[in-house]
């Protein structure tokens, strides 16, 4: 199956194949929407993953379904309008969504699709903040370790795997990703949370170094990427 994946910025993505389109956590920038089915991911409320301008594409698409996280409250479940929490299952057609938890706010979700799983972690990352005590550090390890061995327990193979690697964190920025690539393995893994930092994926592909998992080189925004799995 030939699968194209834009960047848009930040957190947001398509990705599209020649029957489908999804959009992972769009909050800003041009998009390009397709004549054809459409699934319109948001993994959690925080402005920089969610927009309620994603509502004004209903009118120019018949077939959207929205899959929203249940923090974004003020929305109920309509006939487009999905919710849910952490560790549900929903069935759109011939489309799983598995969601699982966040160690911040939301959900992150595993999306199956004929014979491609995908991973999008949301705000989901093993959050090292330089300025944190070593108690509040062992904390957030900890919690980023137990959901990805939940994760893990799913035991489905991540095709595809939509990251947080955030500069913010200074040294730490790689360690989410480096955890991740250790225990789901995913064939393919896009970095993203990190705004306008765009030399952010060279940076870990180098310290990376040579692995199975291919790290997909975001280098500006808009970038489009052909991928045959």
């Amino acid at each position: 199956m030939n699968i194209r994946v834009k960047h848009i910025y930040h957190s947001g993505f398509t990705l599209e194949t020649d029957d489908i389109m999804m959009v992972f956590d769009y909050y800003t920038g041009d998009i390009d929407l397709k004549d054809k089915r459409t699934l319109v991911f948001a993994s959690h409320g925080h402005a920089d993953h969610y927009t309620e301008d994603i509502f004004k594409w209903r009118g120019k698409r018949e077939d959207i379904s929205y899959i929203l996280s249940s923090d974004i409250a003020h929305f109920s479940k309509s006939n487009d309008i999905h919710i849910m929490k952490p560790y549900e299952s929903l069935k759109l057609k011939d489309i799983k969504v598995q969601s699982f938890g966040s160690t911040d706010q939301g959900l992150s979700m595993i999306i199956s699709y004929k014979d491609i799983n995908i991973f999008f972690a949301g705000d989901l990352n093993w959050w090292h903040w330089p300025n944190d005590s070593l108690e509040e550090q062992k904390d957030e390890e900890r919690q980023f370790k137990d959901e990805i061995a939940k994760i893990k327990r799913a035991n489905v193979d991540i095709d595809l795997a939509f990251f947080p690697v955030d500069p913010r964190l200074g040294d730490g920025f790689s360690l989410g990703g480096e955890h991740i690539i250790e225990e789901l393995e995913p064939r393919y893994l896009f970095p993203m949370h990190f705004g306008d930092k765009y030399e952010t994926s060279r940076n870990f592909i180098n310290k990376m170094g040579d692995l199975d998992t291919y790290i997909v080189d975001i280098d500006e925004r808009y970038k489009e990427f052909d991928i045959e799995l």
